[in-house]
């Protein structure tokens, strides 16, 4: 797979790893330096061991950015909260295969909001778990850690799995945007993307690099190059 250009690349910044306290400022400072989403990971401590944020939060930090709001439900029984969420700005909601047995209603529930639909899938899970529901999303979100945590190592077998689904999409003629989440740095984002990765997801790399949050998207983007 022949690397893209980073201009076509989207980064989605994940405030997983921003500073709680300042997080309205860190959404607008990542807004300034050119972000393309902001990447919200709702936990439940039970479909992952953490618990982070609810709809207030998406209500909250709404208000400090104009770019599309990515939610990504990393919860047991989504289908029960995806009005809500809607409601409190997001723009993508994104929900797991491995909660959602009956994942057509699920995706045609948020499709019903008004918001982009998108699909998760674990590092061990399968692409086989997904291949009926391709045609009705409008994202994938291939996990390159275990969710759950902020901070974790790239997997590396993961690199395969993306290269898969991005000849799949193009084998189907499918315009959707193919987005990772997990150990994205400097180092693995121009893996990920020569693997046919469309977005990146980064928490760590731009929240608690010590660079600033400019620096650090400056840096990601250059690392594309």
């Amino acid at each position: 797979m022949t690397a893209m250009t980073n201009t076509k690349i989207k980064i989605a910044p994940s405030i997983l790893s921003a500073d709680f306290a300042r997080l309205g400022e860190q959404v607008a400072e990542a807004t300034k330096a050119g972000a393309d989403l902001i990447h919200v990971d709702v936990m439940d401590g039970h479909f992952v061991p953490q618990i982070t944020f609810g709809e207030l939060a998406v209500a909250a930090i709404r208000k400090y950015t104009t770019l599309p709001l990515d939610v990504h439900l990393m919860i047991e029984s989504p289908e029960d909260q995806i009005a809500q969420f809607a409601k409190a700005g997001a723009d993508i909601i994104t929900v797991h295969i491995e909660p959602c047995p009956h994942i057509h209603r699920v995706i045609q529930l948020i499709k019903n909001t008004g918001v982009k639909a998108g699909i998760s899938i674990n590092p061990a899970t399968s692409l086989s778990m997904i291949d009926e529901i391709l045609p009705e999303v409008d994202l994938v979100l291939v996990m390159s850690v275990n969710p759950g945590f902020g901070g974790q190592t790239f997997i590396e077998s993961t690199l395969d799995k993306i290269a898969r689904l991005r000849a799949e999409l193009d084998k189907r003629k499918l315009n959707i945007e193919l987005e990772v989440d997990g150990g994205i740095n400097v180092k693995t984002a121009p893996r990920v993307v020569k693997c046919g990765a469309t977005a990146l997801v980064a928490g760590a790399a731009i929240f608690n690099s010590g660079d600033s949050i400019d620096q650090a998207i400056k840096k990601l983007r250059q690392s594309l190059v």
